[in-house]
């Protein structure tokens, strides 16, 4: 299962995993939605608000696709954030992992907060 995220300056695309909240995510594609950043991490709202899965975890690869519970939103790391230890992504607290940004993550530095930012499949 494939996404496309798209924002003015740019977009990727991401490989999702066979979970319930990647599920519900394809489900009500497309989402339109406005981007927000923190640190190396972009974030926005998609409107869903899965519960939070067993392997839930704040700790991830650059590149995780996640969801985060409390904010309703997709969460793609990149880097570090205003919570990491080192050079880790870590997210602000548990998220659903779904899946990974194929190619370089580094693509998502362009995004601004502000910037419309639109998921569809691809």
């Amino acid at each position: 299962m494939k996404i496309r995220l798209s924002w003015p300056a740019g977009h990727v695309t991401a490989t999702l995993d066979d979970t319930p909240t990647a599920a519900a995510l394809l489900a009500a594609l497309p989402v339109d939605s406005t981007a927000h950043t923190w640190g190396e991490e972009v974030y926005f709202d998609t409107g869903l608000a899965p519960a939070l899965e067993a392997d839930a975890r704040e700790v991830v690869e650059p590149g995780t696709v996640a969801f985060w519970p409390p904010g309703n939103a997709l969460a793609l790391p990149y880097g570090p954030t205003p919570m990491s230890e080192g050079d880790e992504p870590r997210l602000a607290s548990a998220c659903n992992v779904l899946g990974r940004i194929d190619g370089d993550p580094r693509a998502l530095a362009t995004v601004r907060s502000g910037d419309p930012i639109r998921v569809q499949k691809a």
